[in-house]
């Protein structure tokens, strides 16, 4: 049964004065992990040569964020309820900054993979506490979806200035600079969110329970871990033994949140199907596509050729639907349904990666263009109206936590999908067959090939990156077919999860 959600208290139904103000304070904190996030595909390349990372540490590099983030965002959200979520974003957006010049000085693979480890401890606690603001900002369920819709517009304009910005620096400036725009970013954050944004907390929040935050991070982690390792290296005895601790912690959690008089995270949540619903959707959404936006920079500069600059503003069009479908989705879910617009979404996402199965060398801009415009508008619709299900199915003193849920999905969808796709990728280029004096670094990654080729007579040199090159493109149509396939589940899924879901509709009690 569902009822409309009252607010807690009666001052929240007046509309709070410079919320749309605070609103772009919490904007510029997902521009800050948006543009994090979409800087590092580009960059990979030159990371590759300055660094010399073997394919498996490429993966870790790429993925180590989203395993760390996965693990601690409930803890984190479920902390900021109880400290004050403003209190905890400006101390990780400025833990943040601080973390990025780690990043930008790193010498060594092992040092990049732990401060890209070290971000996403100070990522855990941004994006939460963003959404959780938002939620105790607007008590208007039409301007919460406006906000949430400009909440996903700002990552997604993020994922457009990341790539665009970071194409520019590295054609001017060594790639470490990718991860020094964050300061500037962080820097206004800071200075304006201490006298915009309003401090919100659970009024009776519980203590913060510290074995939960370890049962949490252990089990994400060693679960992620053991999917990228089996889908790597097949299920060795070490993988075997991760799984099942990383499974067992996920286990204990659950049952010590049931038991606990106020848990870090309330699982009776999950009964509600359509929180249960928009939460699964965001996980598989982003496990399909994730793997292949990760390989893609790497396509559009190692294989087709373009300049950093160039590639970041070939996928535009995907971050400009993503935009433009933000703004007006939830709108168009009051108009026909929640479940027509997320599964609709999902569907055209799915549609758009199964046209990249075809893609070659030379394939022309067109397709791919095209296809990144429809996968920005499908994503763009699905989550930002699968956030405003998920905000307006708790109470506000409950929105860090929940929020933390939505975003855990989509970290843990994140890492899924650069260890299972990214190692369908690796998997298939390590087979590929070179010429006569090909060196084994030339099999670890396609930046790997292009250094060894360097060095090379130029006809082994060009035998050697015309047989790389097609087996990446061979295994980034492998990726993009499976991630099809999840996409089109997902959009099954949804149409049947989020059937009678309404953007109004409060909490559910079966």
């Amino acid at each position: 049964m569902n009822r409309t959600l009252q607010p807690a208290h009666p001052a929240e139904a007046v509309k709070r004065p410079g919320r749309w103000l605070a609103l772009s304070v919490l904007v510029l904190a997902v521009l800050l992990v948006a543009v994090d996030a979409t800087v590092l595909g580009l960059a990979t390349p030159y990371i590759s040569e300055d660094l010399a990372p073997s394919g498996t540490q490429l993966l870790w590099i790429g993925d180590v964020y989203s395993f760390v983030i996965a693990g601690l965002l409930v803890s984190m959200g479920s902390l900021g309820d109880r400290v004050g979520r403003k209190r905890i974003l400006l101390v990780g957006a400025t833990a943040f900054g601080a973390v990025s010049v780690l990043n930008a000085y790193a010498h060594t693979p092992e040092v990049l993979i732990v401060a890209r480890a070290l971000l996403g401890v100070a990522g855990a606690t941004l994006m939460p506490a963003t959404l959780a603001l938002i939620r105790n900002l607007f008590h208007d369920p039409r301007e919460r979806s406006l906000a949430v819709g400009i909440w996903g517009a700002a990552a997604s304009a993020g994922a457009a200035v990341g790539p665009v910005v970071g194409g520019f620096l590295l054609e001017h400036f060594w790639w470490g600079s990718v991860f020094l725009i964050n300061l500037p970013v962080m820097a206004v954050l800071v200075v304006v969110g201490v006298r915009l944004l309003p401090e919100s907390r659970n009024p009776d929040p519980g203590p913060w329970d510290l074995p939960s935050v370890v049962l949490s991070l252990v089990g994400m982690v060693g679960v992620v871990y053991a999917v990228k390792e089996a889908a790597a290296h097949g299920f060795a005895p070490a993988t075997l033994a991760a799984g099942l601790l990383g499974a067992a912690a996920l286990y204990g959690f659950v049952r010590r949140q049931l038991a606990m008089p106020v848990p870090l995270i309330d699982m009776r949540l999950f009964r509600n199907r359509g929180f249960s619903g928009a939460v699964l959707a965001d996980l598989l959404t982003i496990l399909g596509l994730s793997g292949l936006v990760f390989f893609l920079s790497q396509y559009l500069q190692l294989v087709q050729g373009r300049r950093p600059l160039e590639a970041g503003l070939a996928e535009l069009p995907a971050a400009v639907g993503a935009v433009a479908a933000g703004l007006i989705a939830g709108r168009a879910a009051r108009r026909f349904s929640v479940r027509a617009v997320v599964g609709g979404g999902l569907a055209a996402v799915g549609l758009a990666l199964a046209a990249l199965t075809v893609v070659g060398q030379h394939t022309g801009y067109p397709l791919i263009g095209a296809a990144l415009l429809v996968v920005g508008l499908g994503a763009g619709f699905a989550f930002t109206v699968t956030a405003d299900v998920i905000l307006s199915s708790v109470p506000g003193e409950q929105a860090g936590a929940a929020s933390a849920v939505s975003e855990t999905a989509y970290e843990l969808g994140a890492a899924l999908g650069i260890a299972v796709l990214g190692s369908i990728v690796t998997g298939v280029y390590r087979d590929f067959s070179g010429p006569a004096g090909t060196p084994a670094s030339a099999h670890e990654s396609l930046g790997g090939a292009v250094e060894a080729a360097a060095g090379l007579p130029a006809p082994t040199a060009g035998a050697l990156l015309d047989s790389a090159r097609q087996a990446f493109v061979d295994g980034l149509a492998l990726a993009a077919g499976v991630g099809a396939a999840v996409l089109l589940a997902a959009a099954a899924a949804s149409w049947y999860l989020l059937r009678g879901q309404r953007l109004e509709d409060g909490v559910e009690h079966p």
